[in-house]
């Protein structure tokens, strides 16, 4: 399992290139372990060694168990020939994750903290799929930011799932989660939407930190899960599977209930660019964020080099030192949450937000622009 490093030395950094903050203990910020797990586990044996079922009384029956389609296991049942175990072995080990079939066509969407030891093409990586036929796969594309990759596989006519749409999901909503924890492929575990709009931060190093608008499940997903399906009620895929809460511990070794999927509008619309150009982008502001300041809501940097020139901040007349309160109606409490508030939207979009100067509040309107690959 992968753990966010210690805190680095503050650095302010533009907008539109990746935040580098690291393990900030702020309110609305969860910090989470990414969950594609090492090749291996364990599975538990008798420990006397001797036969459990010894001076037992087997029961056969005859009944049959009807399964409605809407129940845990009749969507299971539609869901698992999309799922599939990705598998990856380089110079630095081997891991293993999850992913589904996004396109009939031989694309496969995953996490890219799955793949990312082989992105440089070293190394090997391999898709099993869930009846059990295994293919090379090739990276066509990849993106930090939301933590997305999309693996091409020689095949056609390929199970792929349907989409449901994440931004009608409510908390308390059924869902399912479907992946190989440990590497036990085909796992099934059930749960509730426990929270959305989470605002997460994951990563193992700062070029590669994810920031995402998160669906929070308390559905057991475990390392190895990444890059799996989170589905609802009708079985139609709603997140994308990719990091769990921690502890701080090295000690932790699973859920404790607090697992977080990227949503399927956001994870789609990503995917998409990665199929067509092998390379996808996000919106902005324009703007370089103080990642230590401590009060509430989202400083602007006090820095020269802190409003991009010609961007829609600079347009709209923010100043460094201006403190971000609003985004939408969506209170800001920390950089973070601006952060993924952005991310969640479309380039184009025009969006309001309130601000502070000098303890008076004013608003503006922003037009969103597409960060700099």
């Amino acid at each position: 399992m992968i753990f966010p490093r210690k805190e680095t030395p503050a650095v302010v950094q533009p907008w539109w290139e990746t935040p580098t903050r690291k393990n900030r203990n702020r309110s609305g910020v969860v910090l989470v372990a990414l969950l594609a797990g090492s090749v291996g586990g364990f599975l538990g044996v008798n420990a006397s060694g001797g036969n459990i079922f010894h001076n037992a009384n087997i029961v056969n029956s005859s009944s049959t168990i009807e399964r409605a389609p809407d129940s845990v296991a009749g969507i299971a049942k539609r869901v698992l020939p999309s799922v599939v175990s990705i598998n990856t072995r380089s110079s630095q080990g081997g891991g293993t994750g999850s992913g589904f079939v996004f396109d009939s066509n031989g694309y496969i969407l995953t996490n890219n903290h799955v793949i990312a030891d082989v992105a440089d093409g070293s190394g090997t990586l391999r898709v099993t799929l869930n009846n059990g036929d295994v293919y090379d796969g090739t990276i066509v594309g990849r993106d930090a930011s939301y933590d997305l990759a999309i693996v091409k596989i020689n095949a056609t006519n390929l199970p792929a799932l349907e989409f449901g749409n994440s931004d009608n999901v409510a908390v308390g909503d059924a869902v399912i989660a479907i992946g190989s924890p440990l590497g036990l492929s085909g796992t099934v575990t059930s749960g509730i939407i426990s929270a959305k709009n989470r605002p997460v931060m994951a990563g193992d190093s700062g070029v590669d930190n994810s920031f995402i608008n998160a669906l929070q499940t308390d559905a057991a997903i475990n390392p190895g899960n990444s890059g799996g399906p989170l589905v609802d009620a009708t079985g139609a895929v709603i997140g994308v599977n990719s990091a769990i809460a921690s502890l701080g511990s090295t000690s932790q070794t699973g859920s404790i209930g607090l697992g977080f999927a990227i949503p399927i509008n956001q994870a789609k619309k990503t995917a998409d660019q990665l199929i067509k150009s092998g390379k996808a982008t996000y919106p902005i502001l324009g703007v370089s964020l103080d990642m230590n300041f401590n009060g509430s809501g989202a400083l602007i940097a006090n820095t020269p080099a802190a409003i991009l020139a010609g961007g829609p901040a600079a347009k709209a007349g923010l100043h460094a030192g201006d403190i971000i309160t609003k985004f939408e109606d969506r209170t800001i409490n920390s950089p973070d949450e601006l952060i993924v508030a952005v991310r969640s939207k479309n380039v184009g979009d025009s969006v309001k937000v309130t601000y502070t100067r000098n303890a008076k509040e004013a608003t503006a309107m922003l037009t969103l622009i597409a960060a700099k690959n």
